[in-house]
């Protein structure tokens, strides 16, 4: 017997809460949630969003980890439009998340908690900032006003993940299929929605990856 949720897998995990459906009021409700849960000695997990949100682009699922026990430790939010390269649809969904908690990994498909050791090997090995012909230049966007990078990490192959640090906090981004990684490529800005939720949010139906599929 065990008090904690648990992954068969990882071992002890922090509960994941996906509403069924996704509007406005659904949106407001994980706001609430995931802002009650701050606090001067903890501050709140992000709820990162694009906005404004790529030509074509709906908002398609808000999501948090984390129980009446620990709080808020990780959110999610997923969006959809047309690929940035054409071809058909994509999917993005963007996790804000505490050190340890799995989340970002879990999306991405791959096992562990952290996206530390990748990050470190990308920062300190051969080329960085080098111009190295191996070495992968980060995707650059804007969190908050601030621009900031996010390094190509290991993924499953129908997808690409992208992960840096926004606020003191893992943020990752995971795209599909893999080619949709390139919308990271354009002027996305992120937004968290705990600070004011745009009332322009378009949004569409709910995301198969938040449910399951991922």
């Amino acid at each position: 017997m065990h008090a904690e949720s648990r992954c068969v897998r990882c071992g002890p995990v922090a509960p994941l809460h996906v509403p069924e459906h996704i509007d406005g009021q659904i949106v407001a409700s994980v706001v609430d949630r995931v802002a009650a849960d701050g606090a001067a000695e903890r501050p709140g997990v992000p709820l990162w969003c694009p906005w404004p949100l790529p030509p074509g682009w709906t908002v398609t699922g808000v999501a948090w980890a984390g129980d009446d026990a620990t709080g808020v430790r990780a959110t999610a939010v997923a969006c959809a439009g047309p690929a940035p390269l054409g071809g058909g649809p994509a999917d993005l969904v963007l996790v804000a998340e505490e050190p340890g908690v799995g989340l970002g990994t879990r999306f991405a498909g791959v096992s562990g908690t952290d996206p530390g050791p990748e990050l470190a090997e990308a920062l300190t090995g051969p080329g960085a900032g080098l111009g190295h012909p191996e070495h992968v230049e980060p995707a650059r966007i804007k969190v908050a006003g601030h621009p900031t990078p996010l390094w190509l990490v290991d993924s499953a192959t129908d997808r690409s993940a992208y992960a840096g640090e926004a606020r003191g906090m893992w943020l990752h981004a995971i795209a599909w299929p893999a080619s949709a990684g390139h919308l990271l490529a354009e002027d996305v800005v992120l937004h968290d929605l705990t600070e004011w939720t745009p009332p322009e949010l378009v949004y569409g139906a709910p995301s198969p990856y938040l449910h399951g599929k991922a």
